[in-house]
């Protein structure tokens, strides 16, 4: 059996604090983050234990949930939703590594084009993966794509 992700440890420890503090908002969105980890671990054939980089990526898709909803609440009318959905955001971007900014996604994108060769929209799909590789979790897909676009143009 392989070692536990040290990270789904970190959640599981975390929520424990949490619980004990009483500290609701927290306590929700770490057991809800951790009922997606497990769900990954049984999605498949065979049960398994996640690594750290399949447990943040399941931390990546929670955290832009909660950003798209909170945008949905917001565009009804309903700000007391879209608030709730942003805190959750910001327990789980705890976990997450920092968010690089548009002039480093672009140096990213810029150097993985060059070293790959991409030059025109017709290569974007291999150029998407270069440049995903390049940034490696620590920016939206959307604003990869968008900037790969823009240099490929």
């Amino acid at each position: 059996m392989p070692p536990v992700s040290t990270l789904k440890a970190r959640l599981e420890a975390d929520l424990r604090e949490s619980m004990k503090a009483r500290n609701e908002l927290v306590t929700s969105t770490l057991r809800m983050a951790l009922a997606a980890v497990r769900t990954a671990e049984v999605a498949g054939k065979a049960a398994r234990e996640l690594t750290d980089d399949e447990v943040l990526g399941v931390l990546t898709k929670e955290a832009k949930k909660r950003r798209e909803a909170a945008e949905a609440f917001a565009t009804a009318g309903r700000g007391d939703s879209a608030e709730k959905e942003r805190a959750e955001e910001q327990v789980l971007e705890r976990y997450l590594p920092a968010q690089l900014s548009d002039p480093e996604i672009a140096d990213l994108v810029a150097e993985s084009l060059a070293a790959g060769g991409f030059n025109s929209m017709a290569q974007m799909g291999p150029a998407m993966k270069a440049a995903q590789a390049a940034v490696s979790g620590r920016a939206e897909g959307g604003r990869v794509a968008a900037e790969v676009r823009r240099q490929l143009a």
